[in-house]
């Protein structure tokens, strides 16, 4: 248990154990599942990017792939959102289903408006639950669609170059790989609390 546990939250781990096409499944459940938002997605995307520019994955397949897994997990999480509404709010607690998630992003999206599903993309749990919150509001599938593939295209290839670039430019990247990855999942993590203790105090 404790060994699959490591694998499936050790980016660099599940990339090596899933490869390319795990990858893509992982981004489409955390955008797309209600129950995926505890899936490392900045940090997942960046050790892809990285990977691929050590020949372990396919840059072409992570870029397509991955692109096309968030902008659908989005729409699945925008039609769940339309179809189920209210009744998420009536739904009891459970170990994978936390109420408080649904209304953190309903306040952020009610901050920032259509723009969210562009911003929610860099803050892991709201980027799971904002697009249902915007199939609870209503908002047109059209807009919804607009604003989910720019933010689907910004967060994907930004993190994917990102890790590409480090693994091709810097000389002995295996020793940067990790430190940058725990940056980035502490940067993530800090933009979510920010905005809870924000709406809180």
């Amino acid at each position: 248990m404790i060994a699959f546990l490591h694998t499936l939250l050790d980016p660099k781990t599940l990339i090596m154990t899933l490869g390319t096409l795990g990858v893509i499944i992982i981004i489409f459940m955390e955008t797309g599942l209600f129950f995926g938002f505890f899936f490392p997605g900045d940090s997942l995307l960046f050790t892809a990017g990285f990977l691929a520019s050590q020949g372990y994955v396919s840059l072409a397949g992570l870029l397509i792939g991955t692109l096309l897994a968030a902008i659908i997990g989005d729409s699945v999480g925008y039609a769940f959102g339309k179809k189920v509404g209210p009744a998420l709010f009536a739904r009891e607690d459970s170990k994978i289903f936390n109420k408080q998630h649904i209304v953190r992003a309903q306040h952020f999206y009610e901050k920032h408006g259509k723009k969210t599903i562009i911003l929610a993309r860099f803050m892991p749990i709201i980027r799971t639950f904002a697009p249902i919150v915007a199939g609870i509001g209503g908002m047109k599938y059209r807009t919804f669609l607009t604003f989910n593939i720019i933010g689907g295209f910004l967060w994907t290839w930004l993190m994917l170059w990102l890790g590409y670039g480090l693994g091709s430019l810097i000389p002995n990247p295996d020793r940067y790989v990790i430190p940058v990855v725990i940056v980035i999942i502490i940067l993530s993590a800090a933009t979510a609390l920010r905005e809870i203790f924000r709406k809180k105090y």
